[in-house]
């Protein structure tokens, strides 16, 4: 008979590796810094071909503005399906399909005849390509740390900021220089540089549900019953109490974020500043998002303040910030405004995603990030035309950056309501759900959970074959030691 300790080293699956806080990890930082760069980097300075657009397909500005608006639209929507992917096939080849994706569409949309085929080849495949690299980077550099999450986060989106600053003229050049099929072109082979930071990241253990399939025989990886979808996407989560307060809180911040990155240059034009005073606007606060993501990730890795706590204080700033745009009518004024604005954005940017694992536990990181990003995406497609509808109803952009200021408000107070929120220390790492603690041999490496009574015998056993086997004789029952006495003493 094998000996309990061979039956449960066989039996034992390969468990995850812990999280480094470093090593490799910073190499996965570097991946994210280059693709929020080449995602959101990228489609921040987009802008640069929507005049040529115009100009050359003879459409309102309102038509081309749906290009960035679906690209968008995909990226966040779609997000659900990269964190299924990656619970099935591992972050690594699914960022690097994102990648081949969002360079394909840039190089069709060269070769587009009307509006129709950049809707679908900037908008669709391009969408579809950043929604399969920017959520499972993101979960990958947060399952890499622990300790300097924050501090990796912040380096990492890092990327926006610098590309938001450097894109901008870059295209300019590419499109005096090869027009904008040409631009588009190169485009299209610099976005084909995330399949080789996809190819960089290095996964910690077997994906969620490869890991479950090889220690079940219930199991088949490629069906497609309800419970394996319901898994997959992490369905459970739309009845977690946490999630629900803090999807709702982001969904807030994001209808009033990007309205500054819409309205700003032409609130500065709109006060009578000249183009490149209120070009230069734009770069101030984008220098400002730099140093505030690095700063908010150093102070928060410190432990001095709980990541929930600093969140709140950094939205309910940048809220107050926001409404107070209107009020800097000089442009000194407006300069300070701006810093202090986009400071504060890039603050908070790092520990939105960070809070994340806090709530729903490293383990449901993927799927809580699709779903976040699908529910979150109402904010950010209803912020910017509700903002320009406020302008055309009143004449001025006041209304439309007091209304940003009070989603931003608004999704502090949200925030609050957080579980565990107004206690000073973390709270209790979040509880496994009752399938995984019923589903023993997944999380401890057993094969079924046993009684209590055979779990005493187990370590009864163990105890002598291991610690003193010399000393089986003695450990005798005490209902024998009357009998053996007995026998001695005749």
């Amino acid at each position: 008979m094998e000996k309990p300790e061979e039956r449960q080293e066989t039996q034992q699956p390969s468990p995850q590796m812990a999280a480094p806080d470093g090593g490799w990890g910073w190499v996965v930082v570097g991946s994210l810094f280059v693709i929020s760069a080449l995602v959101f980097g990228l489609i921040r300075s987009l802008g640069v071909f929507f005049v040529e657009f115009v100009r050359y397909f003879d459409e309102s500005a309102q038509a081309v503005s749906w290009i960035t608006s679906i690209g968008l639209a995909m990226q966040q929507l779609m997000s659900p399906i990269a964190a299924a992917a990656c619970n099935v096939y591992g972050a690594r080849p699914v960022v690097m399909m994102g990648g081949f994706l969002s360079g394909l569409g840039f190089i069709l949309a060269s070769q587009a005849t009307n509006l129709l085929h950049l809707y679908m080849t900037m908008g669709f495949i391009s969408g579809l390509g950043w929604a399969l690299v920017f959520t499972p980077t993101v979960a990958s550099v947060m399952q890499y740390f622990t300790i300097r999450r924050s501090l990796a986060m912040g380096l990492g989106f890092t990327g926006v900021g610098l590309a938001s600053f450097a894109f901008s003229p870059l295209f300019q050049y590419l499109v005096s220089v090869y027009a904008w099929r040409g631009a588009l072109l190169i485009l299209g082979g610099l976005s084909f540089n995330i399949i080789a930071c996809g190819a960089l990241i290095r996964p910690l253990g077997n994906p969620k549900v490869v890991e479950k399939t090889e220690n079940s025989t219930n199991l088949n990886r490629c069906s497609f019953s309800p419970s394996r979808i319901y898994e997959c996407f992490e369905l459970s989560l739309l009845s977690h109490r946490g999630f629900l307060t803090y999807t709702a809180a982001i969904t807030l911040f994001n209808a009033g974020y990007f309205i500054p990155y819409v309205h700003l240059v032409a609130h500065s034009r709109n006060i009578d500043f000249t183009e490149y005073q209120a070009a230069f606007v734009i770069s101030v606060t984008g220098v400002a998002d730099i140093v505030g993501r690095v700063a908010s990730g150093w102070a928060s890795d410190l432990g001095r303040m709980r990541m929930p706590h600093m969140l709140a204080l950094w939205t309910g700033l940048l809220g107050l910030f926001l409404m107070l745009i209107p009020a800097a009518v000089s442009y000194p004024g407006l300069l300070v405004v701006s810093l202090a604005y986009g400071f504060c954005a890039g603050a908070m940017t790092p520990l939105a995603f960070a809070v994340v694992p806090e709530i729903v536990g490293i383990e449901r990181v993927l799927g809580a990030l699709g779903l976040l990003q699908l529910i979150e995406s109402v904010g950010g497609l209803l912020g910017a035309p509700l903002s320009g509808w406020l302008k055309d109803y009143t004449g001025t952009y006041t209304a439309s950056f007091i209304t940003a200021g009070s989603f931003l408000m608004l999704g502090t107070l949200v925030t609050m309501t957080l579980p565990y929120f107004w206690s000073c220390t973390a709270p209790p790492p979040p509880s496994p759900s009752k399938k995984k603690s019923q589903d023993f041999s997944i999380e401890d490496g057993l094969l079924k959970p046993t009684t209590s009574n055979s779990e005493k015998e187990l370590k009864i056993c163990s105890k002598r074959e291991v610690t003193h086997p010399e000393q089986e004789q003695e450990q005798i029952p005490q209902e024998i030691l009357p009998l053996t006495k007995l026998k001695e003493t005749l």
